[in-house]
């Protein structure tokens, strides 16, 4: 029984870009080049901010290089500030919710930005990324999600959700988030962290397993769509879910 469950979660939450493509098939639309979609024109601000989140987004994790090793170490201290990293490679890094030994092959799906958006988390809201990365909220599953590689999961959806691979976005929420980026650099980042927390949320409402976790992400991105597109929203803070992050 063990067993099954460690394969099921293992094909579940396997960090590379095939099963983002297909894990998250319900959450993300599938779309065809010919479809004809409406396109939103900038303002020269933003797209030179959307120019630099595109740069980021294409950046690739790589473990040989001395920057994101840096990151990686940098994430660990952040969670776990009590315990010393054993090495890039090691066993501890299953407690944060990596699949192996080596988080380098769970960043495949997410690139460079999903660790970037794990470290912005913990730095500025530590006591939210704490209480997920621990599961300190709330009447838990048995089989909870685990938390890093959620992590890439909702880096993922959010670059798909808000069309941020596109010149121009071509849904009315990818063109509202460009408003936000625009006055706020750390925009994406900020959104991450409202979203980790909302799909937390999500979780213990529908009281949710890991077999469940694609019915979760799917309402998480209904929820945070809608928020987004409320009136009177002049900043990601002014969204009704900001207010479940804590620092």
């Amino acid at each position: 029984m063990f067993a099954d469950i460690q394969n099921c979660i293992a094909e579940f939450v396997t960090g590379s870009t095939a099963w983002l493509g297909r894990g998250l098939s319900c959450v993300c639309a599938q779309r065809r080049e010919s479809d004809a979609r409406p396109s939103f024109d900038l303002t020269s601000a933003q797209e030179e901010c959307l120019l630099r989140l595109q740069s980021r987004i294409d950046v690739p994790y790589d473990s040989s290089i001395p920057e994101h090793q840096d990151a990686l170490r940098a994430l660990w201290s952040v969670a776990f500030p009590e315990e010393e990293l054993r090495g890039l490679i090691s066993e501890q890094w299953k407690d944060m919710g990596w699949q192996g030994k080596d988080p380098s092959t769970d960043f495949r799906g997410g690139g460079f930005i999903s660790l970037e958006n794990l470290l912005f988390f913990a730095r500025n809201f530590p006591k939210s990324f704490q209480d997920l990365l621990r599961k300190q909220e709330g009447d838990r599953s048995v089989w909870e999600y685990p938390f890093a590689v959620a992590g890439v999961n909702i880096t993922f959806m959010l670059i798909q959700m808000l069309d941020l691979e596109a010149v121009k976005p071509r849904t009315l929420v990818g063109a509202t988030f460009l408003k936000f980026i625009a006055e706020n650099e750390s925009a994406f980042d900020l959104l991450y962290c409202i979203t980790f927390k909302m799909m937390d949320q999500q979780w213990l409402s529908m009281r949710a397993s890991y077999m469940d976790f694609n019915t979760v992400m799917k309402s998480t991105r209904r929820q945070l769509e809608k928020e987004l597109l409320l009136d009177d929203i002049m900043r990601l803070e002014d969204i009704p879910s900001y207010k479940l992050l804590t620092r």
